[in-house]
């Protein structure tokens, strides 16, 4: 790292010393990745280091020797490395990292490699960003890329020659977009007033609203609406700007739209509301917010699951506690007949199906399937959950539509655990399903080993004949 000859050299000479080792640390530029040692040399620009070992070792100059040489700076090294490897993209991209102008003009004037302007804003690389433009003289691609500067004068200097306001990036996004995940209201300022299509689309269908409520980008969303943005417009999935400000939990943001004028019940495409988009994200305080705005509580997507379904599948315990407090309908039964409760269960959701529990929920009620709660949670081998649902009063020996107890269904998974829980608790071992199967016969055909040792070590009858 500090070219130190002298250590070096004692370390090298050292009994024991790999001169093949191979080192990986966080500090190096790829923290996956194993470099030898005269690649490290190269990355700290070490010289007299680099020639020792090329010296005593005739250490091999690899690709990213000379990757590395454009980082560490050392025209010594990287004239060495230029002998045996051929530049290429990444090198570069450690160019620009490097802030060296040199190098950059070189690889584009020797080897003919483009600078990459995503790795100039990345890095902050005005410098090599106008290179760029000086020999490409692209003012419409440079002038997407420069409100990633967040210059406005380098913006203007751009629109006063023409470019595009519009011009899009490679996923579709204008300069007004950009401006907007920056919250550069100054830059969003200066592109609206050069007549900025402001409800434009990526190729995601999301205007600068979107991406100003990704980014919690207040002022230039308040910016944008009241330079008449359509507020409830939707992206390809149905999303409205309230939708991305629920799911990015940008609580201030949801308020600002709501004062707008923002549509609270408004669906996207799966019938999501900007409340089950709080549910699943456990945001309390979001969904405060959108109850005391008229979000209507016991709305369904398209799957027919409300606002409290999407708690209980994402244990958003403190988000359907309020739900229920505001008056969701504990049992009310999505597409498939699942209340809040089965799907509690099968998420293992202790917490939320305690909640659901005291609050009055069906513990035996049953889905299309005509499985229960305790079925579920059977299913996933959860002995805590089966536990609880049993001492709430579930019944252990209910049957779903094909005549399966919730014992026949952790024969069917292997859960000996459950199975075990299940037999304490009395549950009817020799039991049939409608075909006439026992959860020993199950176990076998599953070849559910364990499950089925314990069936017959508690009595299950193993000459039953189907």
């Amino acid at each position: 790292m500090y070219n130190d000859k002298e250590k070096f050299i004692y370390f090298i000479e050292s009994e024991g010393f790999d001169r093949d080792q191979k080192l990986k640390s966080y500090l190096y530029p790829n923290a996956s990745i194993r470099y030898s040692l005269l690649e490290l040399c190269c990355y700290y620009g070490a010289v007299d280091c680099f020639k020792l070992l090329r010296t005593k070792f005739n250490s091999k100059i690899t690709e990213t020797c000379l990757q590395l040489s454009f980082l560490g700076r050392n025209p010594e090294i990287m004239s060495e490395c230029l002998k045996y490897q051929k530049p290429d993209e990444q090198c570069m991209i450690n160019a620009i990292i490097s802030h060296n102008i040199d190098f950059v003009t070189f690889l584009v004037n020797e080897y003919n490699i483009e600078i990459d302007l995503f790795y100039c804003v990345l890095y902050h690389n005005l410098e090599s960003f106008l290179v760029y433009f000086d020999q490409t003289n692209d003012f419409n691609k440079c002038f997407v890329n420069s409100t990633l500067f967040e210059i406005p004068a380098l913006c203007e200097y751009f629109l006063s020659y023409g470019a595009n306001v519009n011009e899009k990036d490679n996923i579709g996004q204008t300069a007004l977009h950009i401006a907007a995940k920056f919250n550069n209201e100054d830059i969003a300022d200066i592109l609206i007033l050069h007549d900025a299509n402001i409800n434009e689309k990526d190729i995601y269908g999301r205007t600068a609203l979107h991406t100003a409520a990704s980014f919690n980008s207040i002022e230039t969303a308040i910016l944008l609406i009241t330079c008449g943005a359509n507020i409830n417009e939707k992206d390809e999935i149905g999303d409205t700007a309230l939708h991305h400000a629920a799911s990015y939990k940008n609580k201030e943001m949801a308020e600002s739209f709501i004062l707008y004028g923002a549509n609270i019940n408004e669906k996207n495409k799966q019938g999501e509301t900007a409340l089950h988009i709080t549910a699943l994200n456990n945001m309390k305080e979001t969904a405060i917010l959108l109850i005391s705005h008229g979000a209507n509580i016991n709305e369904k997507d398209e799957y027919g699951k409300t606002a409290l379904h999407k708690s209980a599948a994402f244990n958003s315990k403190e988000t359907a506690d309020l739900l229920i407090s505001h008056g969701a309908n504990i049992n009310e039964k999505d597409e498939y007949g699942k209340i809040a409760l089965h799907i509690a269960a099968h998420e293992n959701s202790k917490e939320i199906v305690d909640l659901l529990i005291s609050h009055g929920a069906n513990i035996n009620e049953k889905d299309k399937n005509e499985k229960t709660p305790l079925h579920h949670a059977a299913s996933c081998n959860s002995k805590e959950m089966v536990n609880l649902l049993i001492s709430h009063g579930a019944n252990i020996n209910e049957k779903d539509e094909n005549g399966q107890t919730a014992l026949h269904i952790a024969a069917v998974f292997n859960s000996k655990e459950t199975a075990e829980l299940l037999i304490s608790y009395d549950a009817n071992i020799n039991e049939k399903n409608n075909l006439g199967e026992t959860a020993l016969q199950i176990a076998a055909v599953f070849n559910n080993k364990e499950t089925a040792d314990l069936l017959i070590s508690h009595g299950a009858n193993i000459n039953e004949i189907i």
